[in-house]
């Protein structure tokens, strides 16, 4: 079954209907005793906060059995339970690009209700979750099927979620006498200049690995160049201005980064960085972590960061992973309070701390979280301008972006194709997806 234009449609109606009755007086203490089985991505988030666990069974007497796999692995699995009568999860992470399929299907239950009921803890402070996160991740139904609007209802909370930044060699850039870049000319001009003087090092990294790496990074550069992948109608816009102007910038980079950037995924791209092959590094914020780590870098107390830099408009990535209660549980108020308790202001620090991602403005403002990852400093200004758009959140995106998009933006990047035409030539082949999937019919 397929999340269709009719299904999108519908998220702001049938789909949203009353979820199954729960019980309105029911406490933590009567939930003592009950176990519940999460399903758990091998990421480092989840990992660090799977030590957490046991401290949630202390407090609450709810057991939790983990179910640990691949995070590549755990789409498929997901559908096969959450497609049950009754399955086995009742806590499932998901990957943002999910969550309108999930609701399309009726796989999720939305959280409204539980957050306002008798389980709901008063300090918890929904409007202390970082906004770009919990729009991006959690809310499906107002435009589109998956922004923030009229319609829109929440069935997640952020738990692993990400922006972009702009990490970059301080010890490189004094050298050179080059200013922290907060724009689109100023960061490639950087590169360029540091790619001519500085022997062996490249200018920016990139992925450029054909598929969905090569996509991630077009992305990053479409949406600050004002793109927007499709129109209110899903009429595609990608091979508009923004669209060409993104894809000649990976040329640029492909030719001023470090060799074989072009086949670079996420970890070969992240290890050119942090071995001192490339000068800058935009991408999500797993820098972090790695950079500070001195098994994998060598380029620890040299990196300082930025903001995604701006160029028609000042626009990051928004993307990661959020948790949900299946439908089909039959232990949702139990699966609510560990959902509500891991999310939690307290815990959400104490996972910063351990070297999770904070979901929490307070989290990011926090002075014992700063003085131990300073790093930190950059997000409050980098998540103003997360854009819940900044890719199409459909179900057809897949085939969309590994199937049609991805293989032709690598031959753009590498110089085989040019970008202007490529990108026209692939404008039929995705309106012809979307037609299928009946997004253009009355």
């Amino acid at each position: 079954m397929n999340t269709t234009r009719r299904g999108l449609l519908a998220l702001g109606t049938a789909t949203l209907a009353a979820p199954a009755i729960l019980h309105a007086q029911t406490t933590l203490a009567a939930l003592r005793g009950k176990t519940i089985v999460v399903n758990w991505p091998e990421v480092p988030h989840y990992i660090a906060a799977a030590a957490m666990i046991p401290d949630f069974t202390a407090a609450t007497g709810i057991k939790v059995e983990l179910d640990r796999m691949q995070y590549l692995r755990m789409h498929d699995k997901q559908v096969l339970e959450l497609s049950k009568a009754a399955g086995d999860y009742d806590v499932v992470p998901y990957v943002v690009t999910w969550k309108t399929e999930y609701v399309g299907r009726k796989f999720l239950e939305p959280l409204e209700p539980l957050m306002s009921g008798s389980l709901a803890d008063p300090a918890y402070d929904k409007a202390d979750l970082v906004t770009g996160y919990l729009e991006n991740v959690g809310l499906v139904g107002g435009p589109k099927g998956y922004l923030p609007g009229p319609g829109a209802q929440l069935y997640g909370i952020p738990f692993g979620a990400e922006t972009s930044v702009l990490a970059y060699r301080t010890d490189i850039f004094e050298k050179y006498g080059l200013a922290p870049p907060r724009t689109y000319d100023a960061m490639l001009a950087a590169a360029r200049t540091i790619h001519e003087k500085e022997p062996g090092m490249g200018g920016l990294v990139s992925r450029g690995q054909a598929g969905q790496p090569i996509m991630h990074a077009w992305l990053l550069h479409f949406s600050p160049n004002g793109g927007v992948f499709f129109d209110d109608k899903w009429e595609p816009r990608f091979a508009e201005a923004p669209g060409v102007r993104a894809a000649e910038i990976l040329r640029t980079i492909a030719e001023i980064g470090p060799p074989g950037t072009a086949a670079f995924g996420f970890g070969e791209m992240l290890n050119a960085f942090l071995q001192g092959q490339s000068a800058m590094y935009l991408d999500t914020i797993a820098v972090f972590g790695p950079v500070k780590d001195p098994k994998a870098s060598r380029i620890a107390g040299k990196v300082a960061y930025l903001p995604h830099p701006s160029a028609a408009r000042a626009s990051s990535e928004t993307g990661g992973f959020g948790m949900a209660i299946p439908r089909n549980s039959v232990n949702k108020e139990a699966a609510f309070a560990f959902i509500q308790w891991m999310t939690s202001k307290a815990q959400d620090k104490r996972l910063a701390l351990a070297g999770g991602v904070a979901s929490r403005s307070s989290t990011l403002r926090d002075a014992d979280v700063l003085a131990k990852y300073p790093e930190y400093a950059v997000l409050p200004e980098a998540l103003k301008i997360a854009n819940p758009d900044w890719r199409p959140i459909i179900q057809e995106w897949g085939e969309i972006n590994e199937q049609i998009m991805g293989p032709v933006m690598s031959e753009i990047m590498t110089g085989k194709q040019q970008a202007k035409p490529a990108l026209e030539s692939l404008v039929p082949k995705v309106k012809a997806v979307m037609q299928r999937a009946g997004y253009y019919r009355a």
